[in-house]
């Protein structure tokens, strides 16, 4: 899923206006399904009983279309209120990762169950006809119950499955929905059964591992965990949650290292490679599945009745209903956000609509009554809901009262998590046995992810991108520095931290801990498995601190394997740890032995997938294969390892590329200035230091595809590099392209600059259609023209303007134009 900020055109659409998205596909027919080669599968009997079936006809009898229609639409908790429901009588709200009650992402487990109290007791008010329908209420809990500061939080996906531990999972699915349902909610859109193909993907950690088996494994141990087993003639009880097996299908496999992309593959490997994990999930009595925002042979699965009814439905026999990704239904073709029929006949049970579903519900009525959704297909769909409101106890009277509040980050489950922790961790070298710390030893703890919360817990964690966590946010955690500090202490040692690596007393040994910045969908997609192509602080500190003839540990921390073998030559050991989340004292029981001279656990992780011997994707070759992992004891020495990354990085950089998907492109950063100073943008809202100039991420054809700028006095925005030579550019007739939104048009100039020189483009800001996406393109002739040096660019994109000013970046970068093209007149 996504889980992002609500886009400004999210008001438009809440006015009526439906926002058309582009669809990225050619036609409306899909690529034959052969449910013939679809595996077998069944969801269990007691998923329902003839009793609550009876209950449901009765029901469907009474329910006016407009209850049907509501019942196939979610709204988001950032644009739709409790009150609304006494007009819209929506089926389901969700709280996506950027959303939190009364706009708090930091609300307390009480506060999230009052909420969702709040939007169920409107819920079952009875309409004039008698029918009353509780909501059912969707979070995002992918890595424990995320969106909770103090819950327990565990490894993601990547790390558990470097465990290969089934049963862990369950404990693991258990513990969480304990914790969801402690405030309040009942359905969490996981596990994720993807099986990641090119890990420049930036949703690879989302993944458990490459073995589509020990993907089936982890299905089936999550939906139980989570859920529970069914049983007939009851409820899921109090202390469980409905599962959603996602995404379906393929997000996976599109081997282009972007997100929502096309799985170019054959129906044979679609279900061999990606689909095993389903009907695990489904025999396991998963209620619910999420559909894809991928595409198979250029189909939007959202829009694919061959998938969705022909394949999961009937042959893999899934009783119960099909979700749509956060908007993914506009990316239909022929559908907007507000308007997709589509994806209903073709087997969407329920819209995932966070800011269009006012618009949504009143297009989908209208056609449900002109006949465009048959009667049938909604009824299905309306069956299907209630079926999985009904096992849940959503119709119960007692319902609403099954709250633990205590559950979220018991001390029971914080243990279940230190576990995993530790059993994640995989050992790729250990020269000279450097490993574990012995007892007494002087420790030195150095690098960017020693004592950092929001390294240790990667994306999906308190805010979509989890940039922001901090270490308030887990009081009841440790972070890597502080678990090591206690345990060298404990077995009668000492420990110094020095993120540098600087010290004034040789240590013994040293660990540096570094890695990935936090991440998550689109933000994390890069162009290669080189570890970090822009600098190598990380390198020279392990290098610095190996040449004083310190043994060196290096712990990184990562979303996915990357290419690091100048940082495994620069160390004695290289761990691997993942995501560990917020239990970082399960790495201090594997790396730290005790007084006796043995660490509480041993090395038991193995690599879940390949280790790339350089920067190219996919891995074809591996450094390390597939189930690898040392152990102690293992007398395994690992030999110097060849450095040539085997492409070219700059080339592959995208120096061309300065920003899009909602981000500055790597080299390239974006930061806003005023009178005040310069600050970075990232994924979250920022201020410029005076407040002159506020951007955020939006929704515009994708979520948080584009980055919104709204002036409110003199500033600007810089897209800065690494003095990129784009003189081979200049020769070949490219311009600078940006592709925006003109929100709104200020007052005072609008200019623009490449490489220093600035060209008023004011005219071209008034005549841009408003609230419309629009291209303005400037030859890069112009800038040189005027005195820049094309040959080391140091700032690719200055766009400045003033009070009134509102436009929205989703694309920037040169391109060859075979048009001749004027030059806007000089910025005064």
């Amino acid at each position: 899923m996504r889980r992002q900020a609500i886009a400004v055109a999210s008001m438009l659409l809440l006015a009526g206006t439906a926002l058309a998205t582009a669809p990225e596909q050619a036609g409306t027919e899909a690529a034959a399904v052969h449910p013939e080669l679809w595996p077998a599968a069944k969801s269990p009997a007691a998923i329902t009983d003839a009793k609550t079936e009876a209950a449901i006809d009765a029901l469907i009898a009474k329910m006016t279309v407009e209850q049907k229609v509501g019942q196939l639409v979610q709204g988001d908790i950032s644009t739709i209120t409790p009150k609304d429901l006494e007009t819209y009588p929506l089926g389901s709200i969700l709280a996506g990762g950027n959303s939190g009650p009364n706009g708090n992402e930091r609300s307390s487990a009480a506060d999230w169950a009052k909420l969702v109290g709040e939007f169920r007791a409107v819920s079952l008010r009875p309409q004039a006809n008698g029918v009353a329908i509780p909501i059912i209420f969707g979070v995002d809990a992918v890595h424990g119950h995320n969106n909770i500061p103090g819950a327990t939080l565990f490894p993601h996906n990547i790390g558990l499955g470097a465990a290969r531990d089934p049963e862990l999972i369950q404990r693991i699915g258990a513990v969480t929905a304990a914790e969801i349902a402690g405030s309040g909610i009942e359905w969490t859109f996981a596990p994720t059964l993807a099986v990641p193909q090119d890990l420049r993907w930036g949703r690879s950690y989302e993944g458990y591992a490459a073995d589509p088996k020990l993907i089936a494994d982890y299905a089936k141990a999550m939906v139980l965990g989570l859920q529970g087993p069914l049983v007939a003639g009851k409820t899921v009880d109090a202390t469980h949650v409905a599962a959603t097996a996602k995404h379906f299908l393929a997000d996976g496999g599109t081997f282009e290292g972007k997100d929502q992309g096309d799985a170019k593959i054959d129906e044979q490997e679609l279900i061999a490679k990606h689909a095993q994990g389903y009907p695990a999930a489904i025999d396991a009595g998963a209620l619910t599945v999420m559909a894809s925002f991928s595409s198979w042979q250029g189909i939007k699965h959202h829009g694919n009745k061959g998938l969705l009814t022909d394949a999961l439905k009937d042959k893999m026999g899934f009783a119960g209903f099909v979700v749509g990704d956060w908007n993914g239904h506009g990316q239909v073709a022929g559908c907007s956000v507000t308007d997709c029929a589509q994806s209903i006949n073709a087997g969407l049970d329920m819209f995932m609509a966070p800011d269009s579903w006012k618009g949504l519900y009143e297009t989908t009525l209208a056609q449900a009554k002109d006949g465009r959704i048959s009667a049938a297909r909604l009824d299905d769909a309306v069956r299907r809901i209630l079926r999985v409101k009904y096992k849940l106890g959503l119709f119960d009277a007692g319902h609403g009262s099954r709250g633990d509040f205590a559950a979220v980050g018991a001390p029971a489950h914080l243990e279940v998590a230190r576990e995993a922790v530790a059993k994640s961790l995989v050992l790729l070298k250990n020269n000279g046995s450097v490993l574990p710390i012995k007892p007494g030893a002087k420790l030195l703890v150095a690098g960017p992810g020693a004592d950092n919360m929001a390294m240790q817990s990667g994306g999906w964690t308190i805010s979509w991108q989890g940039t922001d966590v901090t270490h308030a946010d887990f009081p009841n955690g440790q972070t890597i520095w502080e678990a090591l500090n206690k345990a060298v202490g404990e077995a009668g040692g000492k420990a110094t931290l020095s993120a540098d690596g600087s010290f004034t007393e040789k240590p013994d040994v040293a660990i540096v801990v570094f890695g990935e910045e936090p991440y998550a969908e689109f933000q994390g997609d890069v162009p290669t498995l080189d570890y970090q192509p822009a600098e190598a602080k990380d390198l020279a500190t392990l290098k610095k601190l190996k040449a004083a003839g310190i043994p060196v540990v290096a712990l990184f921390l990562s979303g996915r394997p990357l290419f690091t073998n100048p940082e495994i030559n620069a160390a004695d050991a290289f761990v691997a740890g993942w995501l560990p989340g917020s239990q970082a004292a399960g790495i201090a029981d594997v790396l730290v032995a005790g007084k006796g001279g043995k660490t509480a656990r041993g090395f038991t992780g193995k690599l879940p997938f390949a280790w790339p011997a350089d920067a190219r994707s996919p891995v074809e070759k591996p450094q390390f294969a597939v189930g690898y992992g040392l152990a102690y004891g293992d007398k395994t020495a690992v030999p110097q390892l060849p450095e040539a990354p085997g492409v070219d990085i700059a080339g592959m950089l995208n120096v061309e590329k300065f920003f899009s998907g909602g981000r500055a492109r790597a080299p390239w950063t974006l930061s806003i200035v005023d009178a005040g100073g310069s600050r970075q943008v990232g994924s979250a809202p920022v201020d410029s230091s005076y407040g002159l100039l506020k951007t955020r991420s939006v929704d515009v054809k994708a979520q948080e595809d584009g980055k919104s700028f709204v002036w409110n006095g003199p500033a600007s925005f810089t897209l800065s590099g690494p003095n990129a030579d784009l003189s081979r550019q200049l020769n070949n007739s490219f311009a600078l392209r940006l592709d925006w939104r003109v929100d709104a048009v200020g007052q005072g100039p609008v200019s623009i600059a490449l490489g220093g020189p600035a060209f008023d483009i004011s005219a071209l800001v008034s005549a841009a259609p408003k609230e419309q996406v629009s291209t303005i393109k400037l030859p890069l002739r112009c800038f040189a023209d005027a005195g820049a040096d094309l040959t080391r660019v140091a700032h690719a994109v200055t766009l400045g303007g003033d009070k009134g000013l509102a436009v929205t970046l989703l694309n920037a970068n040169v391109e060859a134009v075979g048009e001749n093209l004027p030059c806007p007149p000089a910025a005064k």
